[in-house]
This record gives C-alpha cells, structure tokens and sequence, in this order.
C-alpha cells in the first residue's frame, strides 16, 4: 500500500501502522455522537425497533421489547432512591436477563459493577465492598454465594433472577429442570429480597427519569481478572465504551470488503457478557449495528453449545484460542454450514497458528486476531479484516490508538525491539477504582497505559506479543517466553492443549515445565520433548512434561499459569 495514507490522515509520521491500513479507514474517529450509552441505546431501539436484539433458548428479545424491559429496570431502580453514580452489581450468566439488567442500569444513571457467577464468597466480597455495591441482580443459582457475604457489604437491595424468567409458557418447566432435574439451585435465604420479575413489574408502573450524563461518568467497574494479583477496578467512563465502538465500527466495516454484509447480522455470543470482550464486542457492537446476539448460558457445554449452533446462520463470531479449539475437536461442529460466517475475531490469549490453520480449513473464515484489556474497554489493536490472512500478530492501533514499545525506564523502543506493550487512546480507563497509587503505576505521565505485556512492532505497524511480564522464564540468563513453547508443542497431533511455566532449576535458575491434556491417549513424554525438541533452541525445551486431563482455565476460558505454578 502506498506510502501516501499516513500524509493525507495529517497524523505523525511516526505512526507507521498507518501505512498497513485498509484503504479508507481514517486515523482518527472524529467526535462521538453521542454523550452517553444510554443516549446511544435510544438512537438504536429507535433505528431497529422490530429486530431481535438477544436470543436466548430459542426466545428472542427484540430491540422494542429490551427498551421497555430496561426501562422499567431502570425507573425502579431510581424508586429506591439510588442516585447518578450508584454502584449496582450484576452477577448472572449469559441469559435474556441480562441486557435488560444492565442497560436498565446505565439509563438509569447508575454504575453497572460487573460480577462473575462463578466466584468464591471471598472474591465476591472483596469486589463488592471494593466497589461500594448498593444492589446486586443474581441468578438463584448463585444466591447462595451472596447471602454468605451480604452482612459485610454494603448491598441493600438484591433482586434474585430465575433462569426460565423471560422464556414465557416454556419458563416454567425451564426452571423445574434446573432446580429440581439438574439441581443446580443450591438452597438459599436472602430475608427481604426481590424477585426479578416483581422488580419488572413495579418497574413497569413508574417512569424512568432520564439522568444528565457526562460523557466522563463512570459506566462500568470492570474488574480485572486478578492474574497479576489483587483484583481491581477499571474505571471505565461513557466516552470509554463510546469511542472503542466508534473504533470498532470503521473497522467492522472492511470486513464486509471480503464478504458482503448479510441484510441482519447475527453475532454468536459464547463469551460471557460480565466479561468487556463481550460486552463491547458482543453486547453494545450488535447494538451498534442492529445485529441479533444468541446467547449462549453454558459455552463448556460443547454438544448443546454445537447444537445451537446449527439452528443459526451466524455471521460473527468472537471467541478464544481454547474455544475454537474445543469446539473443532466435536464431531458434529465439524457437519456444521459455515457459509454465512463473515468474521471470527479471537482476542483474550493468543491465538494459535495450528488451530487457525485447522479453523479456516473447517469453516472457511479466517480468524482475524485482536488484542486488549478490561482496561482499553477493551479493543486497542486488530488485525486487517479485509484480508484473509493470519499474521500470528495482534494486529495495529485502531483509529485514534497509539501503540508504543517501551523499556523498564519509560523509553520507547526502535522497530524490532522487544519491551513493554504501552496504549493511548480514547479508550483508555480513567485509572483504578479508589486506587490512585495503581492508577500512578499503571498509567504513565503523558497517558500511556503499561498493559504488562511483552512485545515488539515490526516495520508494518504489526504489534507481537512475546508474553506477559511475570510468566516470562528465566533460563540461564535467557528470557523463555511461554507462548513460543504452547505454539511449537500445540503443533503436535497428540495433543489437545498445553501450557509452559517456569520451575525453580538448581543448574540454570529455572527450567521449562509443560503440562500437556493429551488428544492421544497413548502421547508419550518422549514424544512430546522429541517433538518439541526438533523445533526449539536446547534451552527453550521443556525439560519436565506433566499429563493433566484439564488443565485450570479464567471464566472467559484463558489457560491460568498463575494456578499451574501454584
């Protein structure tokens, strides 16, 4: 591509990503439109009121129904009297509930402070006294976790959803099954608590008053994940959420350059939404584009996942590494009609070449890979969209992102150099919830965001992650990076899934460990060095190898070296 795109853009120079840009796609996204994202949802219910918005067990939800239903979320809310700025947690898997929940919330002026289902009583606690909760929304599924935390929170207001709540007539039996076939509700007791559906209908009776938002208010608390140690609270405003969208739709649109834009588009969404992969990507882009999101409560669930699968012409699909890999090891995802898949965009860990090479031979879609944080709303860099190529890299800057490589002392880096990935842009957190001293650490003085990520930009723009700072292995006084080793063993036919650590090595300092799930019950350890032996340097090999029949996963289905290491 010629030189020319980066002077028209009148950008800097420096910003030599620009020149790997799609033809068209600005460098910059110009003002938001909007002030708030519910000043945007009222733009969108008004645009494609009669669409589907959610799917969920075969129930849909369309964009008219989601504006009543949020809207009497939202009034009754403010009934309680909770006021702008208010945190209020939401604590439920991937159900019809939840968007109603979540942007009830944001209309109603209040913070949504997202909580993973599957948390321990301590995790749960911590988060909500972290936040200052004043009201939690929980599947009864979970109500027993937060009824062992409640006295210690500031939480006054809980409202206990039911799984077949927003399924209608099949509802009912919807909640027979999980309550007394699967018994998956454990017994609980929460003395004064609401029932979604009577919060629904109080909420039906009032009025929502619309709140005066600046595009600086907070939106969500969006909890990081906790793999770097204590888990804190991203900050993340309005304008945040606003400005990735406007970011990602410049971008979307060239995916439609290799393969026209279906009339609807609808997005698989396996990812859970508490996660801001898909609650950006999934949630406020289907939004965005009047798309149809189908649900999915239970994505380990592979053969019911697969099944649902084949009731759909899904067009976009955002998922993960361990996802595409899990589902392309089912028999029946393999008879599945690709035809309509548009765009596959994987972020969360790093996308492996084999099991890209393996997706794009199954389904005829490419996986286009991304990168970002709870802290960058999450988008900061994606690969080219109208192209069909895997570059084993996470890609570019979006539009008004800047990506510079850094070293231990704040430099930037020339092309090549490996360092410290660092982020500026829109979408950049406003700090760590009540953590200024984070906040200081984590965000430089002239605003770039040290994500802890290491990696180089090569001459085209194309940011590679090497690995994250605190896996990084120390061999001999050479830096092993794990990604590296999961990529050469994950090439193997035998075998499923792996992960590299560092173990403490009398001779060298530390040691590379693989723990490997065999796809082949009878892969030996000889094989698996042999293998890995023929494709890295001698003290780049895995001197231990450990079989596991699992091996520990995030919520979002990222493989956990921390609980490796133990």
């Amino acid at each position: 591509m010629a030189e020319t795109s980066t002077q028209q853009s009148g950008s800097n120079p420096g910003k030599i990503w620009l020149k790997s840009y799609p033809p068209g796609v600005p460098a910059e996204i110009g003002p938001l439109p909007y002030r708030s994202i519910g000043e945007f949802f009222d733009h969108a219910v008004a645009q494609y009121s009669w669409r589907p918005a959610f799917t969920c067990m075969g129930k849909s939800l369309s964009f008219a129904a989601l504006n009543t239903h949020s809207a009497a979320i939202g009034a009754w809310l403010q009934s309680l009297g909770l006021r702008k700025g208010d945190r209020v947690a939401v604590m439920l898997p991937n159900i019809l509930q939840n968007p109603v929940i979540v942007y009830g919330i944001l209309r109603a002026g209040l913070t949504v402070v997202n909580v993973n289902p599957l948390y321990t009583p301590r995790e749960l606690e911590h988060q909500l006294v972290d936040a200052g909760a004043k009201a939690i929304f929980v599947l009864e599924n979970f109500a027993h976790t937060v009824e062992q935390v409640l006295a210690r929170t500031a939480v006054k207001h809980v409202v206990v959803a039911s799984m077949g709540d927003m399924l209608g007539v099949k509802g009912a039996i919807v909640n027979l099954v999980v309550r007394r076939v699967k018994k998956l509700v454990p017994d609980w007791s929460i003395p004064g608590h609401t029932s979604f559906k009577a919060a629904l209908a109080k909420g039906a009776k009032l009025t929502l008053t619309k709140p005066h938002l600046a595009p600086s208010d907070v939106a969500f608390l969006q909890y990081t994940g906790g793999t770097t140690g204590v888990s804190k609270g991203a900050t993340l405003t309005h304008s945040n959420l606003l400005s990735n969208m406007a970011q990602m739709e410049l971008w979307l649109e060239t995916a439609f350059r290799r393969k026209a834009r279906p009339e609807n588009l609808t997005f698989v969404c396996a990812l859970p939404l508490y996660h801001i992969f898909a609650l950006t990507v999934n949630s406020l882009m289907g939004l965005a584009t009047g798309g149809n999101n189908i649900l999915i409560p239970n994505p380990r669930d592979i053969p019911a996942f697969v099944k649902e699968l084949g009731k759909y012409e899904a067009n976009i699909f955002p998922g993960l590494n361990t996802l595409f890999n899990a589902l392309m090891n089912n028999a029946e995802f393999k008879k599945l009609d690709f035809s309509s898949l548009v765009l596959t965009f994987g972020g969360g860990m790093a996308v492996q070449r084999p099991v890209a090479e393996r997706w794009l031979a199954m389904t005829g879609c490419p996986i286009h890979e991304g990168y970002g944080l709870s802290e960058t709303s999450p988008v900061a860099t994606a690969n080219r969209l109208d192209t069909g190529e895997f570059t084993g890299t996470i890609g570019m800057p979006l539009p008004s992102t800047e990506v510079e490589i850094r070293d231990e002392q704040g430099n930037t880096l020339p092309v090549g150099e490996i360092g410290e990935i660092c982020i500026r842009g829109p979408q950049v957190m406003a700090g760590y919830w009540q953590r200024p001293d984070e906040t200081a650490k984590a965000i430089s003085p002239d605003g770039f965001f040290r994500t802890g990520d290491i990696g180089f930009m090569n001459s085209e723009g194309l940011t590679k992650i090497v690995d994250r700072k605190k896996d990084m292995i120390l061999v001999s006084g050479f830096n092993v990076f794990p990604n590296e080793i999961e990529e050469v063993a994950a090439t193997h036919p035998g075998i499923l899934e792996c992960a590299a650590i560092g173990i403490p090595d009398p001779h060298s300092g530390e040691a590379v460990k693989l723990f490997v799930v065999r796809k082949d019950p009878d892969l030996t350890e000889a094989e698996v060095k042999r293998h890995c032996a023929a494709n890295l340097t001698n003290y780049k090999r895995p001197r231990h190898v450990e079989f596991r029949t699992e091996l520990p996963k995030s919520n979002v289905g990222k493989i956990l070296r921390k609980d490796l290491r133990g």
